[in-house]
């Protein structure tokens, strides 16, 4: 029988919760998860959660982490076969920006519809500030703090993707050559289709499933092997 694991609240397409199973999958950390739908979000995760949005992270001795990067740092503090935890200043730096003024603006590039006050360009516009600074580290690295992937690039990359995915031609016939290389590197990878599994919506009372699903090699340091 599996021991307990943590119990990771979820949405598949959500760039925050995206960020928090690649960091999961990472620290080769496995837990119960619970898909859920925004509109109609469940009482069990509301009630444990103020900010009442995923990711939400329920450790087994009832801890909560509900900010998706809390939940890598805590993960990789579990488990840091990578080494990345050394690299968590530098990341402090860019989640920084990517969570506040480019969030901002892909936000509204997205939902230009919803913010009539500028155009969508003006938008992508504010948005380019941070493409350029990243293109900019990845000139000389294939990755954003170097020639290994870091925690860096598994916080940042769910973002970058969804910016792109507004406007594919636009963001491929851009002149962010490498920062095209990197996104398509993370869109190819084996891990990102493991993270990008389709789960069912969670109802109270369901058949417990878990994250990864049968993965071979995965685990929890928490909990006993399944794979």
């Amino acid at each position: 029988m599996m021991n307990k694991l943590p119990i990771l609240y979820s949405f598949r397409r959500c760039p925050y919760a995206m960020r928090s199973r690649i960091g999961l999958i990472y620290a080769k950390i496995g837990c119960e998860i619970r898909e859920v739908v925004l509109s109609d979000k469940p009482i069990e995760m509301t009630s444990i959660s103020t900010k009442a949005t995923v990711p939400v992270l329920v450790l087994p001795e009832g801890q909560v982490i509900d900010e998706s990067y809390d939940i890598i740092k805590w993960a990789i503090g579990q488990n840091d076969l990578e080494g990345w935890q050394e690299f968590i200043p530098q990341t402090d730096e860019l989640v920084k920006e990517n969570d506040g003024s480019f969030k901002l603006a892909l936000d509204k590039y997205k939902y230009a519809s919803r913010f009539p006050e500028h155009s969508p360009e003006t938008y992508r516009d504010k948005g380019e500030v941070f493409l350029k600074k990243l293109d900019h580290k990845l000139q000389d690295s294939a990755f954003l703090l170097g020639d290994r992937k870091t925690i860096a690039d598994i916080t940042i990359f769910p973002f970058i993707r969804q910016f792109a995915h507004v406007d594919k031609e636009w963001f491929f016939n851009t002149r962010y050559i490498r920062l095209q290389q990197w996104l398509l590197s993370q869109l190819n990878g084996d891990i990102f289709k493991v993270v990008m599994k389709k789960y069912p919506v969670w109802h109270a009372g369901d058949k417990p499933l878990y994250f990864p699903d049968l993965h071979q090699g995965f685990y929890s340091p928490l909990g006993a092997p399944y794979n």
